[in-house]
């Protein structure tokens, strides 16, 4: 079990006292002195920070706050196989016949967005932005000419095309649910906000393909000399595009600093409609190949398993599980001068159980840097050694058997009432995306998946609870637990998962109870180095987060990390048929992603 204090305060509380507590050293987590758990409401902190974003433009803060859907669209089979080098031609030829259409939208979105501009400034702005789009168009019909497409035999719109194409226009005229109609808007400011409307619904394509061409760019092997679409990639990480990108996205901060707060709302809604509708876009667009996204597409529930695994602390959750537990045992523990009922288990004070906890998390940290460092080769492996790494995680698995029994010897799990555990969990943070992609997983039918959650928490109806108030309560969750005296925690714990051995061992035990004889994919999702081994077992390994000593341990023992996105790219490059055996356990490869929007896209699309 890892007792990590992580982030600040998990539980939120009316006019808390925080001390600082420290777990695993560098991190800290603040305990308060009240919390009156079973009078008032818990709330979880830990709100992801992505930056200070507050003194950032609309675009920029609108941008980062639709990141979900930026990768939604990145991990469409359109967008890997083009970025892979090896999309069909004709595939290639019909998206350029549709982007066509797309940029004439947007060129007439900019007449009408000059007319409703009432600046000078932002007048010259737009009508260079408008020559841009007509350049891109020069370079479609170059493309056209290079491919030889006929526009003519590509006269039809698809319909994806046409809600964005619609969409935009009908934005540009002012057609937006609650407002006047432009011919009918009274003064000049009133049109200035259908300018800014008409940029809140094209900044978020503009970005989008900067975005996708610096990231292609970047994933285009050097050692090639050429790939297919050269241009297209040239174009969209071209200086000049990223720079009519930003121009545009200063146009619209510029056209929204006197709007209300209402009028962001509508701008707001506008630019997420408008990533929406590019995802749909780019799904949109014809195939005629196999690719390796989603990994869902091939599974055929009458003939294969899919097993989904994940890890709970800081995998799925903000903070650490641990740190929730301390906070309750610390903040419902009495006061030294307070007498306590006879008839209850009798409890450390909350001063007591405070210093206790100091010096837990203290020696712990410490000890568990000393282990990590003892199991370490003294050379890197060169070549990846399963065996060897099982070996050195055995002497881990007994380093945290030993400092579980101090917790429970301490006695400071006692007292904790399993009323105030399960309201703990109910409002415990889970990570962005987490939820919905286990809820996309357990209510498909089709599917037909198994999800098991894997944790070394002290407490299964921690973690159950957490997934209930989801509506998840399909999971299957395989951790230690708490035993109770009419519902009061004894200080107990039954062992079932406290080591990196105990996780592997419970891995293997639920794929052996699939003894039929339907193939079996495995995705194992976790962030520590008590995941490796099953991370390494399972199909396919992802690791979320960015775990120093994961990585540092894994690379000595010649694991190798590699982004999700370039991996797949790469495995596009050589992807000739449906099949799961693309993905194979024990590679000594783990995929590494930065939130669970990668992991949702790669294996169910959007």
């Amino acid at each position: 079990m890892r007792m990590r204090w992580f982030l600040r305060s998990p539980i939120r509380t009316l006019n808390p006292s925080i001390r600082s507590i420290s777990f695993r050293g560098s991190v800290t987590h603040c305990v308060s002195s009240s919390f009156p758990l079973r009078r008032s409401s818990i709330a979880m902190a830990g709100i992801h920070n992505h930056s200070n974003n507050s003194e950032a433009g609309l675009a920029r803060r609108f941008w980062i706050k639709f990141t979900r859907e930026s990768i939604f669209a990145m991990y469409t089979p359109f967008a890997i196989a083009l970025a892979s080098g090896n999309l069909s031609i004709d595939s290639f030829r019909r998206y350029i016949a549709q982007d066509v259409h797309f940029l004439r939208a947007f060129a007439q979105a900019y007449d009408l967005a000059e007319e409703c501009a009432d600046d000078d400034d932002a007048k010259l702005v737009i009508c260079q932005l408008r020559k841009a789009i007509l350049e891109e168009l020069k370079m479609h019909n170059s493309l056209v000419q290079e491919w030889g497409l006929d526009l003519a035999k590509e006269h039809i719109i698809n319909s994806a095309t046409v809600k964005y194409t619609d969409f935009l226009l009908a934005t540009a005229s002012g057609k937006i649910e609650g407002l006047k109609g432009p011919g009918k808007l009274a003064t000049p400011f009133e049109k200035t906000k259908i300018a800014a409307y008409t940029l809140g619904a094209m900044t978020p394509c503009m970005r989008l393909y900067a975005f996708l061409g610096k990231k292609f760019q970047e994933l285009w092997d050097s050692n090639e000399r050429t790939h297919p679409y050269d241009k297209w990639i040239d174009n969209y990480s071209s200086d000049g595009f990223q720079d009519a990108t930003l121009q545009t996205e200063d146009l619209l901060d510029k056209l929204s600093v006197s709007l209300t707060g209402e009028e962001l709302d509508v701008i707001e809604k506008l630019y997420h409609q408008a990533m929406k509708l590019e995802i749909e876009f780019f799904s949109a667009q014809p195939l005629f190949q196999p690719t390796i996204v989603p990994l869902t597409r091939g599974h055929k529930p009458a003939e294969d398993h899919l097993i989904i695994f994940s890890d709970f602390d800081l995998t799925c959750t903000v903070v650490d599980s641990s740190a929730i537990l301390a906070e309750i045992a610390i903040v419902t523990a009495p006061k030294s001068d307070q007498i306590q009922p006879e008839n209850q288990i009798v409890r450390m004070s909350s001063s007591d159980l405070r210093s206790t906890w100091d010096f837990l998390s203290k020696q712990y940290t410490e000890e568990y840097e000393q282990c990590i460092e003892s199991i370490m080769p003294s050379d890197r492996l060169n070549d990846f050694d399963y065996n060897k790494l099982s070996i050195a995680l055995e002497q881990l698995s007994k380093f945290e058997n030993t400092a579980n029994n101090r917790v429970i010897e301490s006695g400071v799990l006692k007292g904790i009432s399993l009323e105030d555990i399960k309201r703990a969990g109910e409002r415990l943070i889970l990570h962005d995306g987490c939820t919905e992609f286990f809820q996309r997983i357990v209510k498909n039918e089709n599917l037909n998946a198994n999800v098991h959650v894997l944790s070394y928490c002290w407490c299964g109806d921690l973690i159950r609870s957490a997934f209930s108030k989801a509506d998840l309560n399909e999971l299957s969750v395989h951790a230690n637990e708490f035993t109770y005296d009419e519902s009061i925690s004894t200080g107990e714990i039954v062992k079932k998962v406290e080591s990196p051995m105990d996780k592997v061992e419970a891995f293997r035990h639920i794929l052996k109870n699939f003894n039929d004889d339907k193939k079996k994919l495995t995705v194992y999702i976790g962030d520590s180095v008590g995941d490796l081994l099953c991370l390494l077992e399972a199909d396919v390994g992802i690791v979320i987060g960015s775990s120093s000593s994961l990585r540092t341990v894994g690379t000595q023992f010649g694991i190798s990390f590699v982004p999700l996105y370039s991996g797949l790219v790469r495995k596009q490059k050589e992807y000739i048929e449906e099949s799961t055996s693309n993905w194979k356990g024990l590679s000594g490869i783990l995929y590494t992603v930065s939130n669970w929007a990668e992991v949702h896209a790669f294996i169910l699309g959007c």
